[in-house]
């Protein structure tokens, strides 16, 4: 299923035309030729009127998880507000793959999504997708940051103390255990493996932990792992200092195809910030009890930061790598 999912996307990229519109473009930036950026924020121009799309029954998904089937109910009360807010029909359309997904969107049949963290890029620069928001709270969106922890009574207080120490990373795979760091702490002047030794701990509180019993001088994690481990009584938070906390990187993205028409596009818009969670869905999502308002340029910068310094692209060949390995992970 994943293989051929492959091969459709392939072709799509092959075969699809490129709009009129996008053309003549004055800027485009990171954007597949499909798409243009005139006013630099970074996604994908609304198309214009007479090209645009204004469908009768709206497709809507989200991102795709081993049992798919328990996030379609979880926003059925959403999409039905969604129906009412925009007048037209909402379905439910279930992905088997981040590739397959962004596909869908650059097709014409995706048109309102949820895109993990990672694949939003894709989404963006392949697919005309356009993020606006992510599960939050009044004041804040939901994410996690990076956080370097040492314990109190460590001679540590600055990124700079790093150097010559030993520090506990997760795994070589991990995001904010692994790839973050090697991304972000150069530009505070510390280079993992250079300028300290790396020691993967295999897991997050594991790192913690490490850190806690004097086995590794610090350690970088997610600090949603760390709180809990704080509010479980796993650890002494008051035995514990955080010497660095990143950007926050925020959860899955929600938006739309830049292929939809004007007027549609800003009633999905006022849906998207008027709805506020039923509690059932503020139980599935950890306590999130509304979307909130974000934008691709900004709070999606030190993902594109992480991108960029791990040799990740936002384009066919990476979203191409990248579904082969969920291809190889399904096979397994």
């Amino acid at each position: 299923m994943l293989r051929k999912s492959l091969l459709f996307l392939v072709l799509a990229f092959v075969l699809t035309a490129v709009p009129a519109f996008a053309e003549d473009c004055p800027n485009r930036g990171e954007l597949d030729s499909m798409y243009c950026d005139a006013n630099g924020d970074l996604v994908a121009d609304i198309a214009p009127a007479g090209i645009c799309k204004e469908p009768s029954t709206l497709v809507f998904t989200y991102t795709p998880v081993e049992d798919p089937a328990v996030y379609k109910d979880a926003f059925a009360d959403f999409q039905a507000y969604l129906e009412k807010a925009t007048g037209k029909r909402v379905i439910y359309y279930t992905v088997q793959s981040n590739a397959a997904e962004v596909e869908a969107m650059r097709s014409g049949r995706l048109h309102i999504a949820g895109f993990s963290t990672g694949p939003t890029g894709f989404a963006v620069n392949l697919a005309g997708y356009i993020p606006i928001a992510v599960k939050g709270y009044a004041d804040d969106m939901q994410g996690y940051n990076l956080i370097v922890v040492v314990k109190k009574d460590s001679p540590i207080k600055t990124m700079a103390d790093l150097k010559g120490k030993r520090i506990a990373h997760t795994s070589a795979s991990s995001n904010s255990g692994n790839l973050a760091p090697r991304a972000l702490f150069p530009k505070l002047g510390v280079v993992p493996d250079q300028d300290y030794t790396v020691v993967y701990s295999g897991k997050h509180d594991q790192s913690v932990m490490g850190v806690a019993h004097g086995d590794y001088d610090a350690a970088p994690v997610a600090s949603d792992v760390y709180d809990r481990m704080v509010a479980a009584g796993r650890i002494n938070g008051d035995d514990m200092r955080i010497i660095y906390r990143s950007p926050k990187f925020p959860t899955s993205s929600f938006g739309y195809s830049n292929q939809l028409c004007a007027p549609l596009v800003a009633k999905i818009e006022e849906a998207f910030r008027t709805y506020r969670f039923p509690e059932a869905m503020q139980k599935t999502f950890k306590g999130a009890d509304r979307f909130f308002p974000i934008t691709y340029k900004q709070d999606w910068q030190v993902i594109r930061d992480i991108a960029e310094a791990t040799g990740s692209s936002y384009n066919a060949e990476g979203l191409k790598q990248m579904a082969e390995k969920e291809a190889a992970k399904a096979k397994k």
